[in-house]
């Protein structure tokens, strides 16, 4: 009977999978469970809606016999988890549909306005990135003096504030009144379609296509809609880094940093602010998927031609399959930036490998 509990023990380890295998197929299991319930939750969002689909395609003055024909080719007759299922088998061959308002392939239209959105999000992102940190870092090393106060403050506008609001009085400052940047709009009308279309990112395309004086028209039209979205980013990354750091400022290890003599820029920053890295790519990741997928506003305002202004011209003219694909793109992002800011965050930080 031992023998036979040992056989099986035996058998059981060798059975057993190696524990990086289970975490990669974890990994992916969540994958899989994560774009099944974004595009479950978005497609059931989008048949419930009041907005009728058929009307969208056929308009309100057409008889009841075309009404009819449209709806049975549309396979709305038949249960939401069977119309879910023949959705799914068709965005896995990528085929998002065909949108109502420009008659093109939604794939196109994503492929054509994303990069926009893109453009706008990361330049944005870098804003708060490389103003936020060194203003949330000032701020925890100057607790309760005027600097925290000036930082405290900015957060505190930057993150309460409707970004309309800052949108508007910015175009009516800068562009109407100083005449310092370009109106809205990713160029002026003149240059428009001189460049051709490599990565779909203005400025990278005028760049590698030599094309300097339109370079610099996109760069004039990028900076205001950027700063304004980058308020957020700029006002959410400070805030929290000065938390982090004042976290890691009170722990012992600076303490005796200090004790030994080390210089004070390098106790913040080699020691202290090495350690709230680890926290700030979390945070980071999270600011540049919101603003991916938070632009809307700020396009609206600027006439900015990405992803949001798409998504909310499509829910207007009831152009559903546009909706849905814009959100599922929105939302694959989302997941994507996360994972990737898991991963960095295994990278930089050895103790969770």
């Amino acid at each position: 009977m031992a023998a036979a509990d040992s056989g099986l023990a035996a058998a059981g380890s060798t059975l057993a999978l190696p524990p990086k295998l289970v975490r990669i197929s974890g990994f992916i299991a969540s994958l899989i469970l994560t774009f099944i319930g974004l595009t479950a939750i978005t497609f059931t969002i989008g048949r419930v809606m009041p907005a009728d689909p058929v009307l969208a395609i056929v308009g309100d003055r057409a008889s009841q016999e075309v009404y009819d024909q449209v709806f049975l080719q549309l396979g709305l007759d038949q249960p939401i988890y069977v119309q879910y299922f023949k959705y799914l088998g068709q965005l896995l061959q990528g085929d998002l549909g065909t949108s109502i308002m420009t008659a093109q392939p939604v794939a196109d239209d994503i492929l054509r306005f994303f990069p926009a959105t893109l453009e706008l999000a990361t330049v944005a992102t870098l804003l708060g990135i490389f103003v936020g940190i060194p203003m949330g870092v000032l701020a925890a090393v100057n607790q309760g003096r005027w600097p925290d106060h000036v930082v405290r403050i900015i957060s505190l506008i930057g993150y309460s504030a409707p970004i309309f609001w800052l949108g508007m009085i910015a175009i009516l400052i800068f562009y109407f009144k100083l005449d310092w940047v370009a109106g809205p709009g990713r160029l002026d009308v003149f240059y428009d379609s001189i460049v051709d279309p490599v990565s779909g990112i203005l400025i990278l395309d005028a760049a590698l296509a030599g094309e300097w004086e339109i370079f610099h028209n996109a760069i004039a039209h990028l900076i205001l809609p950027a700063s304004i979205l980058g308020t957020f980013a700029l006002a959410y990354i400070a805030r929290m880094t000065r938390s982090f750091m004042l976290d890691q400022l009170s722990q012992e290890y600076i303490l005796t940093a200090r004790v030994k003599g080390i210089p004070e820029w390098q106790v913040i920053w080699r020691h202290a602010f090495r350690n709230v890295l680890v926290q700030l790519i979390t945070i980071i990741g999270l600011t540049y998927a919101s603003l991916l997928e938070g632009s809307v506003l700020t396009e609206t305002i600027f006439s900015w031609p990405g992803i949001g202004l798409y998504i909310t011209n499509s829910l207007f003219n009831n152009d559903m399959n546009a909706v849905l694909g814009g959100t599922i793109v929105v939302g694959v992002c989302f997941v994507g930036i996360n994972l990737l800011s898991d991963l960095l965050y295994k990278l930089v930080d050895p103790r969770v490998r």
